[in-house]
């Protein structure tokens, strides 16, 4: 053990998210040594692709808007498949944060008498996004960032955790290595809060960045915690189709929410004809209302017509644009038409939508202020994750907390667009709170078992090990198209099946994997880590998807297209025993009769 370097603190943040940042803050803020462990560079975090804005009711533009309203929202954007305490609390607690963080140096868009500007967005009733531009999570990431170092929180970057360490059932640290040198490092912890994001580097098209590898799902599932919800994967109706090199890069929600439409290669508005029951007379049903809304968008009124269905949730509206691919109805490199160019005036677009003006300027060479843009179905979201407490956070293993995007409970089958932002904002509060009251009530830090470092060290070594084996970026390759192809949008027994068998071999491959060089500056060797992650996570997602026989949300089966009530009554958790991947039913949490009556409106 005196070969590695330990590091002892009461509290340790897995992540540099907005999630993981806003735990430390609080974690420190609560009298815990904090410190933060970052795959990659402080500053780089994904949450700075959420470009739409903060969904909280602050109710500025229009005070119809509260969070009773919100919580209905989420739940039904859920499809009712949420923790409503989760539900209940992310939408009380939203706007307390977005103030909060105006307070510590963000800089939103205002209104004209100064409040902060809100905007329109799938799924949610009335403009709820507080925003910076198309530019949110940026300015998110710059402000919980500079607060963050300015309280004194220890930051190591460019590490990557590999196994949490555990003693007597409860969590005692993590074991890391950096990235540049190869080394490992013990964090002996008290407490550990998990804020990795999601796992989008599984799938081919994606508009995930390449820290998105499963790393927190894995860390969580190999440690002895529950995972939930894991059929659940949001696939962004809108990423850049071309060129190829930036295919799935996203395109903000809130071009939709300015304005912009959807339009097939007929040149037809085809949302119309896609509306779900249970979303019936809530969206226009013809043009001429649409563009009122429009209009009064525009002209910043509050709208007294109903929105247009582009902004119907994403599950829905991925759907729908897959179909008119399928039908032939596509634009010609595989998407739709994203039009804002015929809605807004070119100086209100490059205003309002700074980000996307330049993205597609310079990687497609496109002026969406003349022109529209390309878009298809991209994977974007995770809904599934770490099963949670809603009060604290905590996981089903001691001492193992999670926020963000790898905790679940939030959202259901399928997530509000803005709802990210301030889930992370709330439960990232949360969760740093109660991993310093956890790690307080310790008289001295847990031991650390000297044989979980030398397996996982040695482990890890393996690669460097094998006098023949595949490259790790053609086992890559392959998981993420298969993926892609039996696991996407829309599934069915027999291809989930299929994929099954395909990660099993996969697998194979995987176990010897050759890696050539040495520990330092080894991006190959990181992959290669990285794959155990990424197929134990999707063989979850595929044997939950497996489970579940039914369609809801994010998840849609071809061969149970509808939404079955007994299988509303049920979340699927996901665990090891022993080596194997466990999936099983387990109660949906009840709604309180008073927020029940909410639903009912």
């Amino acid at each position: 053990m005196d070969k590695y370097t330990t590091l002892q603190y009461d509290v340790i943040i897995i992540g540099a998210g907005g999630s993981g940042l806003r735990a430390a803050i609080e974690a420190s803020r609560n009298g815990a040594k904090t410190a933060i462990i970052c795959k990659s560079l402080l500053g780089k975090a994904h949450t700075v692709m959420a470009e739409g804005g903060v969904a909280a009711a602050l109710a500025n533009l229009d005070d119809r808007d509260n969070w009773k309203v919100h919580f209905r929202d989420t739940m039904k954007g859920g499809k009712y498949l949420n923790h409503w305490r989760m539900a209940q609390l992310h939408a009380q607690e939203a706007p307390d944060r977005v103030n909060e963080l105006e307070e510590w140096g963000a800089v939103f868009d205002r209104t004209q008498d100064g409040r902060i500007l809100q905007r329109n967005f799938g799924g949610h009733t009335y403009p709820r996004l507080a925003h910076v531009g198309d530019r949110t999570g940026l300015e998110l990431i710059r402000t919980l960032q500079d607060k963050g170092v300015h309280d004194g929180i220890d930051v190591y970057m460019e590490y990557t955790v590999r196994r949490i360490l555990t003693s007597e059932g409860a969590v005692s640290g993590c074991l890391a290595y950096q990235r540049e040198t190869g080394r490992f490092t013990i964090f002996n912890a008290k407490a550990l809060v998990i804020a990795t994001g999601g796992i989008g580097q599984c799938w081919d098209i994606t508009s995930n960045s390449w820290e998105y590898t499963a790393d927190g799902h894995a860390l969580a599932l190999w440690a002895g915690a529950q995972l939930l919800d894991m059929e659940f994967v949001q696939f962004h109706p809108t990423g850049m189709v071309w060129p190829p090199s930036v295919r799935g890069t996203l395109i903000t929600e809130g071009v939709r929410g300015e304005g912009g439409v959807l339009k097939n290669s007929e040149g037809k508005r085809f949302m119309f004809n896609n509306v779900p029951e249970m979303y019936k007379g809530e969206f226009a049903d013809t043009e001429e209302e649409a563009n009122e809304w429009v209009k009064s968008v525009v002209a910043n009124k509050i709208p007294k017509v109903r929105r247009p269905p582009e902004l119907l949730t994403r599950d829905v509206v991925a759907r729908a644009i897959r179909k008119e691919v399928l039908e032939g109805r596509g634009s010609p490199h595989g998407g739709v038409f994203l039009d804002i160019a015929s809605r807004r005036p070119a100086a209100e677009i490059i205003r309002k939508l700074p980000s996307m003006y330049h993205q597609f300027k310079e990687l497609a060479d496109v002026d969406i202020t003349k022109e529209p843009m390309e878009v298809g179905p991209t994977c974007h979201y995770m809904m599934g994750g770490v099963k949670v407490d809603p009060e604290t956070q905590e996981s089903t293993l001691t001492g193992l907390f999670a926020a963000g995007e790898v905790a679940a409970g939030l959202h259901g089958s399928n997530r509000l667009g803005g709802n990210s932002l301030s889930d992370l904002l709330v439960f990232g509060k949360r969760a740093g709170e109660y991993a310093a009251a956890f790690a307080k009530k310790m008289t001295d830090y847990p031991k650390v078992d000297p044989d979980q470092v030398n397996e996982t060290v040695k482990g890890s070594k393996k690669p460097f090990e094998q006098t023949e084996g595949e490259n790790p970026y053609s086992i890559s390759e392959d998981l993420k198209k298969m993926m892609q192809d039996k696991v996407g949008i829309v599934r069915t027994e027999s291809e989930l099946k299929e994929a099954l068998g395909e990660l099993n071999k996969l697998r194979e491959r995987a176990n010897n994997v050759k890696v050539g060089g040495n520990v330092q500056f080894n991006p190959g060797w990181h992959l290669a880590l990285d794959l155990r992650n990424m197929l134990d996570i999707s063989e979850v997602v595929t044997k939950a998807a497996l489970v579940r026989q039914e369609s809801r949300g994010a998840h849609t089966r071809e061969d149970f297209p509808g939404s079955d009530p007994e299988w509303g009554k049920v979340n699927l958790i996901a665990y090891l025993r022993g080596d194997a991947i466990e999936v099983e039913k387990v109660p949906l949490p009840i709604v309180p009769p008073e927020l029940k009556e909410l639903l009912k409106d």
